[in-house]
């Protein structure tokens, strides 16, 4: 059953590059357990939209709310506590070149928890390396890993503090279409054993399909939620047809 109360609210949002509106007069609202993708043309504010529910970013009008309080004026302690809920992949994976795929997680561990000893470390980063079939690698650095690997290492950092909320920015690109099946749904799995809620930027249809509870179709100014893959696909708005068939001719040729 869905929480009557969003665990993310965005109210009136907007913001714009120079003359460039991408968002105007904004809402949105994500509860807990939600899987909710946002795919659309590039530049129209997918990405924007994360670094704003992450905090990362203030937009221009408007609030944004966690929990029902407000991002921008939380305390340092509440701003902590923020974070330690919220984990983020980003899209280029922003992993730590110089250390190894064990030190990548010992390092988040370590600025999070402290007082935590190294076995309660390493309990930790051995389960979340095992999750994401790594834990045979934990000596290499990211460039000696596939594309594929890096991706699941990036994964399990943004996941190794068990956040309830995960933000998952283009998790398959550069990836062949079998690679990106299994880490969909290795997103999938560990989304459920943790019971987390999590957004998903993706250019990939048939990758949203797999994840989506919850589709919303971006377009700058005009972002348009379109339900499951059903109703995605049988949606009666014109850009949207044409977005997820990729057809040359339709309403977005001005784009």
């Amino acid at each position: 059953m869905q929480s009557a109360d969003p665990i993310i609210e965005l109210r009136g949002v907007g913001h714009q590059f120079d003359d460039l509106v991408v968002f105007e007069n904004f809402n949105l609202k994500v509860f807990s357990g939600d899987s909710l993708v946002l795919v659309g043309p590039s530049g129209s504010g997918k990405s924007l939209l994360l670094k704003f529910m992450t905090g990362l970013v203030a937009p221009d009008q408007g609030e944004v709310f966690y929990r029902g309080q407000l991002l921008s004026t939380l305390s340092k302690k509440d701003q902590q506590s923020f974070l330690a809920e919220v984990g983020m992949l980003f899209q280029q994976n922003a992993l730590f070149d110089s250390m190894k795929v064990y030190d990548n997680l010992d390092f988040v561990l370590g600025e999070a928890k402290p007082d935590w000893k190294s076995s309660q470390r390493e309990a930790e980063i051995v389960k979340f390396l095992t999750a994401v079939g790594l834990d045979h690698v934990p000596q290499l650095f990211p460039g000696e890993l596939s594309g594929g690997m890096q991706k699941r290492l990036g994964i399990a950092r943004a996941l190794v503090l068990q956040p309830k909320l995960v933000f998952y920015d283009d998790p398959t690109a550069g990836l062949d279409p079998i690679t990106s099946r299994q880490i969909i749904q290795m997103i999938l799995d560990l989304k459920k054993q943790l019971n987390a809620t999590i957004v998903t930027v993706t250019h990939d249809m048939m990758r949203a399909y797999q994840l989506a509870g919850e589709i919303m179709v971006c377009f700058p100014r005009d972002f348009i939620k379109t339900g499951g893959k059903e109703e995605t696909l049988h949606h009666s708005n014109a850009k949207v047809q044409q977005f997820i068939h990729g057809d040359v001719k339709g309403p977005l040729e001005a784009l």
